[in-house]
């Protein structure tokens, strides 16, 4: 099981990942452990947003992908809607994902 997940920062910038241990992430990503992301590094997180489940690291990736491409406007409505098919409908299978309350 794999989770793909979107972060605020303290700036309101928006990082997007994945991975198969979210408590983990958290971790590297909020005490900037040298696992974790270049770009949270230098961008304080302050909490997650959004985060989704799916089945195996291929369907994570392409998800990730996907939400990586969108505008920060668009990023935002996903946020708060929690809705993928209203964006990314035609670019992946959004029944294959689960949201998941965080």
């Amino acid at each position: 099981m794999y989770y793909i997940y979107m972060l605020r920062c303290e700036d309101n910038s928006i990082y997007t990942g994945i991975t198969n241990d979210i408590k983990r992430r958290w971790e590297e990503h909020h005490s900037k452990d040298e696992k974790g992301a270049k770009y949270t590094k230098g961008h304080n997180v302050q909490k997650i947003e959004a985060l989704w489940i799916a089945e195996d690291r291929a369907l994570a990736s392409k998800l990730e992908y996907h939400i990586k491409h969108l505008t920060k406007d668009k990023k935002e409505e996903l946020i708060r809607t929690k809705d993928l098919s209203k964006y990314l409908s035609k670019k992946i299978e959004c029944d294959r994902y689960k949201y998941m309350e965080n």
